[in-house]
């Protein structure tokens, strides 16, 4: 007699089969900028600097505007909860994402076309600021494509069928690595346009990715029967505004999160020239790394929005802690290889025989011990995010954010770093401290799910 597999049982299976191919389109993701900046970097110091201008600025805005789409993910989960065959309600959400996106591109466009006379303003030197400038005369294009692209990596998400985003990302990192050797440095016959030709390579890798998985969609019998462009321009001012009223609080949250970061490395390059390089380092680490939780905290607004929709609050329970548990054993691991083997780590970034990167690699290791601990509740404050959307709780975790990362953060890490002599040390302890925060508070709204209202009595 066969036994039956127990709910928990089920839903680990279907958690861990969505997260796998999300973590690893995130890690591709991470890819494609890191072929980006490999390839600058062969146009000197000064094309990096500019560079990093001009990627700065215009990632502020494509995680802002990430945030925004990422609300189709469980909208349409939520739609699939209550009616597993939706066609009509599925469709109309991709394409008021879509049109979100594209209205939230054009005032960006618009200000990302004066990066030069912005970074000016914000004190950068003339010849970097014309740089970058340049370069994101080419780069800002692939706002929107990549936007569109992101629409539809949560489509096929919600739909419980990713693999087909990794596949195409993971194609996009030799595309973009041919696009750029070609329009940087002018082979296959054409100009080297050095920056220009950088920006440009973001922006054809960026409509490979939109159209690569478009065609999919268009192609595959799973996807095809939603015609997801079909009587695109049908108006749906209730779904738009659910988009935005879903996605706008998701998008201010990241930015309060990505902004923090940014705000760290000023703070960093306040103190010296080692601690900034040891920050810069350490981030990386520690980005790599979030990639885990992260794609688990996507399949886990899926999963729970999923429950949501058929109005299922034990199964609500199960997806939400099943990821949070699945986030925090993950970070354990993570914090236990920051602790046991930074030097390993930081090799990959620095030439450890070279005694000039001596402090800078002291520097880093302190910060990884550091980042042991951060490991713990980012880890904890991302799934719990990803759990919250899955309810369409956004708004009261946005206000958690700004209290956590800038009131707190940012305060204790500058009161630690400058009044108490703590220096790049004390920035990380408070950027721990702030996301500590967020997590606490993430965490106990969600163990209060029904007392507030966010689901149904079990």
């Amino acid at each position: 007699m066969l036994q039956t597999p127990s709910p928990w049982r089920v839903e680990a299976s279907a958690l861990l089969a969505l997260a796998l191919p999300m973590i690893a389109g995130n890690v591709a993701w991470a890819g494609i900028a890191a072929t980006d900046l490999l390839l600058i970097g062969r146009l000197g110091a000064k094309g990096v600097a500019a560079g990093a201008l001009a990627i700065n600025l215009f990632h502020a805005l494509l995680i802002f505007g990430m945030g925004l789409v990422t609300a189709a993910a469980p909208l349409i989960a939520n739609e699939r909860g209550r009616r597993r065959h939706s066609v009509r309600d599925v469709r109309r959400t991709v394409q008021q994402t879509l049109r979100a996106a594209f209205f939230f591109v054009l005032p960006a466009w618009l200000l990302l076309w004066q990066s030069e006379a912005i970074l000016l303003a914000m004190g950068q030197q003339p010849d970097l600021a014309h740089q970058a400038g340049l370069m994101m005369r080419g780069l800002q294009w692939a706002l929107l494509p990549f936007l569109a692209f992101t629409t539809l990596r949560n489509f096929i998400s919600a739909l419980e069928r990713p693999i087909w985003a990794v596949v195409i990302m993971l194609l996009a990192i030799p595309f973009n690595v041919l696009a750029g050797w070609a329009l940087i440095f002018g082979n296959f016959g054409l100009p080297a346009l050095g920056l220009l030709g950088a920006g440009l390579a973001s922006t054809l890798s960026s409509c490979f990715l939109f159209l690569s998985l478009l065609g999919v969609i268009l192609i595959d019998r799973r996807f095809r029967r939603y015609r997801v462009m079909g009587r695109f321009w049908t108006r749906d001012r209730e779904r738009h505004r659910a988009v935005w009223a879903l996605g706008l609080p998701i998008a201010i949250t990241v930015g309060f999160e990505t902004t923090v970061f940014n705000a760290s490395a000023l703070l960093m390059g306040l103190i010296g020239q080692a601690s900034l390089a040891a920050h810069a380092v350490a981030i990386q680490i520690a980005a790599l790394l979030f990639m885990v939780p992260m794609g688990i905290g996507q399949a886990a607004t899926v999963r729970v929005g999923l429950a949501h929709g058929r109005g299922d609050s034990a199964a609500i329970g199960r997806a939400g802690w099943l990821a949070l548990l699945l986030g925090f054993g993950f970070a354990l691991g993570a914090a236990i290889l920051l602790i046991t083997v930074p030097r390993l780590l930081i090799g990959a970034f620095l030439d450890l025989t070279d005694p000039a990167n001596n402090q800078t690699a002291a520097l880093a290791v302190s910060f990884l011990a550091v980042a042991a601990l951060f490991q713990l509740v980012d880890a904890t404050q991302a799934v719990a995010a990803g759990v919250l959307r899955g309810l369409h709780d956004t708004k009261v975790p946005m206000i958690f954010a700004l209290v956590g990362y800038w009131i707190i953060g940012v305060g204790v890490g500058t009161i630690l770093a400058f009044p108490l002599g703590m220096k790049g040390l004390g920035i990380w302890f408070g950027l721990a401290s702030g996301l500590g925060v967020v997590a606490v508070l993430l965490l106990a709204r969600w163990m209060m799910r029904y007392r507030l209202g966010l689901v149904g009595s079990p």
